[in-house]
């Protein structure tokens, strides 16, 4: 093991940031203004397929590959991981839907070892990935100024988290804010957490190209959905509709319970258009009695693909806000 780094001229300190999802895991560094070290960036896959040996490979691949380039003379502070949920952060253990070998899988415990070895014995701090983006949001992105936020992330899952009176929610367990799996009316899909309609289920990418490719579109990406949208394509165009709308009652939903100011969304399937976010807005003006919840602002993540590692890397740079 290598003595702890010491802040040279350059005066950087350094957090490694993990961001673990169901297609993908991602590793960085991020200073403590919130930034990413863009040669530290490494990526991985993941997915339902992988095995138990394969995700582990991947997490130390990633983990070593952005400590490889930690600048000679840095402060190291330790390392905050972000992953989909559900989990017990308390314990250190995560059991992602979307990975299904994993249950109460240790995976804080398989960062620590991996850091240790690497650099130094340094904290190691586990919260849900959609705290994580609101955490972000929160401290360098859209939601800088607000105090009642909440952030989503669109992607292979739907995950969020919450900000509540200016303070980071992360419940008993971790889980607060798991606002993928709000069951939403309308809707008939069975979700893998054993419900029926939650908005994972309907509006996640994967999802939504799935209900395309029912009504007979031909693509299987949504990437490929994104592409005949901005072509015009009927089915495609239905299908964002459906899954804005859903999106838009979750975050009405939730705005009934805790009275958000402002909901910023990241995540890959965010992108599909930007009239995603118009039916995301029109299904919350639906609530037209309610003006506490038709305020809420709806806006895309300020930080492109990186709020969810620069949220993990404020686990560490701001441990004092963590649940």
């Amino acid at each position: 093991m290598h003595a702890p780094m010491t802040t040279d001229a350059t005066g950087q300190t350094l957090a490694l940031a993990v961001d673990l999802g169901g297609t993908k895991v991602d590793a960085a560094l991020v200073t403590s203004s919130g930034t990413v070290l863009p040669e530290s960036r490494t990526r991985r896959p993941t997915g339902r397929s992988s095995s138990s040996d394969e995700l582990v490979e991947a997490v130390r691949g990633v983990v070593a590959g952005a400590l490889a380039v930690l600048p000679p003379g840095a402060r190291f502070v330790g390392t905050g991981i972000g992953a989909a949920g559900p989990l017990r952060a308390d314990a250190g253990l995560v059991s992602p839907l979307n990975l299904p070998v994993w249950r109460d899988f240790p995976l804080r415990q398989l960062v620590d070892d991996e850091v240790t070895a690497a650099v130094t014995s340094a904290p190691v701090v586990l919260a849900i990935d959609g705290l994580c983006i609101a955490i972000a949001e929160h401290w360098v992105g859209a939601a800088r100024g607000h105090r009642d936020v909440l952030g989503m992330i669109v992607s292979t899952g739907i995950g969020g988290g919450l900000i509540l009176g200016g303070v980071p929610v992360g419940g008993p367990t971790g889980n607060a804010g798991h606002i993928g799996h709000i069951e939403v009316g309308g809707f008939d899909e069975r979700c893998l957490c054993g419900g029926t309609g939650c908005v994972e289920a309907v509006a996640s990418g994967p999802k939504t190209v799935a209900w395309a490719q029912r009504q007979g579109f031909a693509g299987s990406t949504g990437e490929d959905l994104a592409a005949a949208y901005a072509a015009g394509d009927e089915i495609a165009r239905a299908a964002v509709r459906r899954s804005g709308t859903a999106i838009g009652h979750a975050i009405a939903s939730a705005t009934s319970l805790v009275d958000l100011e402002l909901v910023a969304i990241g995540g890959g399937f965010s992108h599909v258009s930007p009239d995603l976010f118009v039916f995301i807005r029109d299904a919350i003006a639906e609530r037209a009695e309610f003006p506490f919840v038709t305020k809420t602002r709806v806006v895309p993540s300020a930080l492109s693909g990186d709020g969810p590692i620069i949220g993990a890397g404020a686990l560490v740079h701001h441990a004092d806000v963590v649940p």
